[in-house]
């Protein structure tokens, strides 16, 4: 159990909190959200003791350990299981197995095991540390960040570790749909204010809109009750018949309360500048092959890209997701194949890369103006306000910047520009949980095509995928649906390797696969015209409905009678189309059934 009571902390004459106080239960598992900046992570190092608050108690008892997982990497042991077995506790130093099974989960291989720790990437030397942290079974975890550098089978398989934790835990975590799957309580830091509630980070953003609204529905009503008693007063407080009744006024507006007006906070929103695209074909993708050393890394991929399609690239670390955009985004050259790009595709490209590749001597205002020379001064401080760069903020140096910051002024130099057709890498690595949604929004509004790759499974269901390209081990594939059809049809491999359900042979899976992809070419299009059918008739419907409200206001119009007359007789005819196509979907459907198992 962990308690604070009344802690207050502040750097630099900065509070980051007050008065906070909470505790934290046996087998609670609470997820941490703030603002990037808040103080979450030095709300962890108070709680391991690396700081000492300004004034309040932090309660943790005695023998009661826990397990802090840090970003900084120092390693002592020749081998990469030696050195995970440092976290082994006392009574299990013997118990190898358990640091391998962790280890296995966390994407390393049985090879992998006598390797020197040096050897391996940053990102895997981070996955050495959160192993580390798991297998030393503490009371309590502390978990900043955990699936940064995660990919996604190795995110799926620490989510069910911490679902089945005993123990308690404090997450941090940018992914609000991993944070809510396993934990059951939420805590969060607001205007310097710390408070938990049971429930997930929706429950808890939705409380904190309701309590701000209500806060500012009295404030509003005190002002103007104020304003009123101040009125009486200044009308008669002179008179001597109405001066006891001024004065009854004068004490009342002194019990009346102060409401101060909430600061309104800096929030990320916006949306991408849409170049227009008047084709149908955005991208030719034909035979790609490339790699760094003699083994290709990209094998004869193939794919076209269309106006408005989403397709996500997916798969395990170091399987070429991140290289195949760079080819795309044309910071790579293709060893073979050709990438075509209609004469009317514009490119908005968020890439590591291009983070880096800031210059660090620029101000923010300047690098954004590189990505558009025709903007003015004006325009240019516009787009750094709607990044969270209001102001004097906009005039700082990008070396200056954290990862997050980068990233926002990247998503800046991208919107200052207009485009059709996106490629993201991992776009969300360093944004907060509210800038994170304010991207999807973004994401979900802009009609041209997008390329994504990324991590989170949230993000991957809300695009509405249409393609996806899975990148494994010696290949990359192409699946025609969304993430969950994936999961349904085709799932992880390793994941099915685990599942004696879903164990099949090598050809069985590439003959389902071929008849999965099969029956998605045919399905899909169906589906697709279904979809557009049904928003066109609920659009006609819309306004068929305002014009019958004009129709009985003013009681006769020819004009309107026509055009409601036409409008009904195209929804009869889409909805003939539609009975049409459900028909044939549902024979489509029956010609598979039976074809596979």
């Amino acid at each position: 159990m962990i308690q604070f009571d009344q802690v207050a902390l502040a750097f630099s004459g900065h509070t980051l909190f007050e008065g906070a106080s909470f505790t934290l239960q046996k087998g609670e598992r609470c997820g941490l959200v703030g603002r990037n900046g808040s103080g979450k992570s030095t709300l962890f190092r108070l709680i391991d003791g690396e700081m000492e608050p300004d004034r309040g108690a932090i309660s943790i008892p005695k023998n009661y350990r826990i397990g802090h997982l840090q970003q900084h990497i120092r390693f002592t042991e020749p081998t990469l299981l030696q050195e995970a077995a440092l976290g082994l506790p006392p009574h299990a130093k013997e118990h190898l197995y358990k640091a391998e099974r962790i280890l296995f989960g966390l994407g390393f291989t049985e090879e992998d095991l006598e390797l020197s720790p040096s050897q391996f990437s940053g990102g895997f030397q981070l996955r050495l540390n959160l192993a580390k942290v798991l297998i030393s079974e503490p009371n309590c975890l502390l978990l900043d960040e955990p699936t940064n550098y995660l990919d996604i089978l190795s995110i799926r398989w620490l989510m069910t570790f911490l679902s089945k934790w005993q123990g308690e835990f404090i997450l941090i975590s940018h992914d609000r749909d991993f944070m809510d799957k396993v934990t059951t309580h939420t805590m969060g830091i607001h205007r310097e204010k710390l408070r938990k509630i049971k429930g997930s980070s929706i429950d808890f953003f939705q409380q904190i809109l309701f309590e701000e609204e209500v806060h500012e529905k009295t404030r509003i009503k005190v002002e103007k009750k104020r304003a009123h008693l101040q009125s009486y007063v200044e009308r008669f407080g002179a008179k001597a018949s109405k001066a006891t009744q001024a004065q009854s006024k004068k004490k009342m507006m002194a019990r009346e309360p102060v409401l101060e007006k909430l600061n309104q906070l800096s929030e990320l929103s916006f949306a991408f500048q849409e170049a227009p695209f008047p084709g149908k074909k955005m991208l030719d993708m034909k035979n790609l092959r490339f790699s760094f050393i003699q083994e290709p890394l990209i094998h004869e991929v193939s794919i076209e890209v269309e106006k408005g399609e989403r397709i996500a690239i997916i798969g395990k670390n170091g399987r070429g997701k991140s290289t195949l955009l760079r080819l795309l985004g044309g910071d790579l050259d293709p060893q073979q194949g050709t990438v075509h790009f209609s004469d009317n595709t514009k490119i908005g490209y968020f890439g590591q890369t291009n983070v880096d590749r800031m210059n660090s001597r620029h101000s923010i205002e300047e690098e954004i103006s590189l990505a558009n020379p025709s903007l003015n001064f004006t325009e240019v401080k516009g787009i750094a306000g709607i990044m969270m760069f209001s102001g004097a903020l906009s005039e700082k140096k990008i070396s200056v910047l954290s990862g997050g910051e980068k990233s926002r002024v990247l998503l800046g130099k991208i919107i200052a520009k207009p485009c059709n057709l996106l490629l993201l890498d991992e776009p969300t690595h360093h944004l907060d949980i509210e800038s994170i949604e304010a991207l999807i929004d973004a994401l979900e509004e802009f009609s041209g095509s997008i390329i994504i790759v990324t991590h989170s499974e949230l993000i991957l269901r809300r695009l509405a995928l249409d393609k996806i390209i899975l990148c494994e081990e010696a290949k990359q594939t192409v699946f025609l649906g969304g993430y969950d059809d994936f999961l349904e049809e085709i799932g992880w491999e390793e994941e099915n390797k685990n599942s004696s359900a879903k164990k099949q042979s090598s050809n069985s899976r590439k003959e389902r696969a071929d008849w999965i992809t099969k029956r998605a070419a045919i399905l899909k299009p169906i589906e697709k015209q279904i979809q557009d059918y049904e928003t066109n008739i609920v659009s006609l419907e819309e306004e068929q409905k305002a014009e019958q409200c004009l129709l009985e206001k003013s009681k006769t119009s020819p004009e309107l009678l026509k055009s409601m007359g036409l409008r009904k007789k195209q929804i009869e005819e889409f909805e003939t189309k539609l009975y049409e196509l459900y028909d044939l979907l549902e024979k489509k459907k029956k010609d598979f059934e039976g074809v596979q198992s």
